[in-house]
């Protein structure tokens, strides 16, 4: 049997499992080591369905993108055959860095902004058995009813360092600081930037963009490779080296320091 043939047939007849990451941040790895590429981050209480097991390494798919990739298995905790019950309304931990859990063994977990605390009420959360104490007031955010200061909850990242395939304010890539941002507001979006340009309706002009829309970016190939957050016509807030507020135009992003365009405009999306 293939390799390939094997897996399909891993999946099709194992029993379907969900987890949830009971760290502050879980690496989605290429591959089953620690060596693989990052892919991207699970934060804290985000839900994966198991689609693989390979001794430590799990294959798992992100229920809130559809993101798929290797997790080290003992990150996830909540295991079982049944999901969370779904619902519009989530609780996040807020902008800031004071975010802190306390378990009941009296360790304390922090918490990295847009990480969603499982099973909120009066104080605390959980994942299976486990209780956590919530010192701090979390952000509530309705997926139905979107709303937020875009700016303020953009303009919180800036400095946030360039890191492939991260999610944080400790380092996060052009989609995922796009994608963190919109989740603050309770708007979803796919992870990749290629995946984010097929939502939302779009913006003819650059002249008719307003805060909060979202500009995409392609290479020679007509690639869409970058995204960042209009904070108007004239000005945008993406992460390239770190997360920045550059001037923009319509033929694209111009960067001060190499005094030259970086990044070429392709299509501009709304989604609010």
């Amino acid at each position: 049997m293939l390799l390939a043939d094997l897996a399909a047939y891993r999946y099709l007849y194992m029993e379907q499992e969900f987890g949830i990451c009971r760290v502050a941040i879980a690496p989605i790895r290429a591959l089953g080591s620690d060596r693989a590429e990052i892919a991207s981050q699970l934060l804290f209480g985000d839900e994966v369905e198991v689609l693989e097991k390979v001794e430590g390494w799990w294959r798992v798919k992100s229920l809130y993108e559809g993101y798929e990739g290797w997790v080290d298995f003992r990150q996830l905790g909540g295991l079982g055959s049944e999901r969370q019950p779904e619902s519009d309304i989530a609780y996040l931990a807020p902008t800031g860095l004071q975010n802190v859990l306390t378990a009941e063994d009296g360790s304390t977990y922090y918490l990295l902004t847009g990480s969603t605390l499982p099973n909120y009420l009066d104080g605390t959360c959980s994942i299976g058995n486990q209780i956590f104490q919530v010192g701090f007031e979390p952000l509530q955010v309705d997926f139905s009813n979107p709303q937020g200061d875009m700016e303020t909850l953009s303009r919180f990242f800036v400095n946030a360092p360039y890191l492939w395939g991260g999610r944080t304010l400790f380092g996060i890539d052009c989609s995922g600081f796009v994608q963190i941002v919109h989740k603050l507001m309770g708007i979803k979006l796919l992870r990749d930037a290629s995946q984010q340009a097929q939502e939302g309706a779009l913006v003819d002009f650059l002249a008719a963009a307003q805060l909060g829309d979202v500009a995409f970016f392609d290479n020679a190939e007509g690639k869409i490779t970058h995204v960042g957050i209009l904070l108007s016509n004239k000005e945008i807030i993406h992460s390239s080296a770190k997360v920045k507020i550059d001037p923009i135009d319509d033929q694209g992003i111009f960067n001060k320091e190499l005094n030259k365009y970086t990044h070429k405009l392709r299509i501009i999306k709304r989604f609010r």
